[in-house]
């Protein structure tokens, strides 16, 4: 049995499976010329798209390039695709059934908040990295409670688990964040809206610390 692609330490990029199919995959394409630590599709599908056709294409074109692939909550997705993971916006209500279920290995994560119980829940059940939401007010993380930085930093000193910073996350603002420990930063509108994706990503990594890059 294949084991679990890495994440690795940058960008993590949240990409919108509503967007026109040729549009997103011609932004992929050329996103996916520079190093991205992972790839998540949130679970925003329209009525009547072909969800599975998608996600294989988003797959292959990041599996060339070693990048491993996640779907937002919808882990039923893993069962007949090749995605690398599921990333849970909550604690699922039972975990160990979801493993047995798609019974091969996948990477995991969670979105953690200011409630460290969460962040305690991931580190018990060994997940591969949580996600800390939303850092700053953003437009596309509306469901997320703004973060403390000390709530943060406190996920270092209770776990032991890669922590990646979403909401709100701008090259311009990464300065405010050297004073934490993380490992990267998930991004969704910073580059998906930007009319050269590939240099937006190449901001965001030359504003990065650089052994987070």
């Amino acid at each position: 049995m294949m084991g679990k692609r890495k994440i690795s330490s940058g960008i993590y990029l949240v990409v919108d499976p509503s967007l026109e199919e040729k549009v997103l995959l011609r932004k992929l394409e050329v996103i996916l010329e520079e190093q991205l630590a992972a790839l998540q599709i949130w679970d925003n599908f329209y009525a009547g798209q072909h969800v599975y056709g998608l996600i294989q294409k988003i797959v292959d074109l990041c599996h060339a390039k070693e990048v491993p692939v996640l779907i937002n909550n919808k882990w039923e997705f893993l069962m007949d695709t090749a995605l690398d993971g599921v990333h849970f916006d909550v604690i699922p209500a039972d975990f160990a059934a979801i493993q047995k279920a798609v019974n091969r290995p996948f990477l995991t994560g969670l979105t953690c908040g200011n409630d460290e119980a969460l962040v305690k829940w991931a580190q018990e059940e060994q997940l591969d990295y949580i996600s800390f939401c939303s850092v700053f007010p953003s437009a596309t993380s509306t469901s997320c409670e703004l973060v403390t930085f000390e709530s943060i930093a406190r996920a270092k000193k209770i776990s032991s688990l890669p922590v990646f910073l979403a909401g709100g996350i701008k090259p311009d603002n990464l300065q405010q964040l050297a004073g934490l420990e993380y490992e990267g930063v998930a991004v969704i509108s910073g580059i998906m809206n930007s009319e050269h994706p590939s240099a937006a990503v190449q901001e965001y990594v030359k504003r990065l610390p650089k052994n987070k890059a």
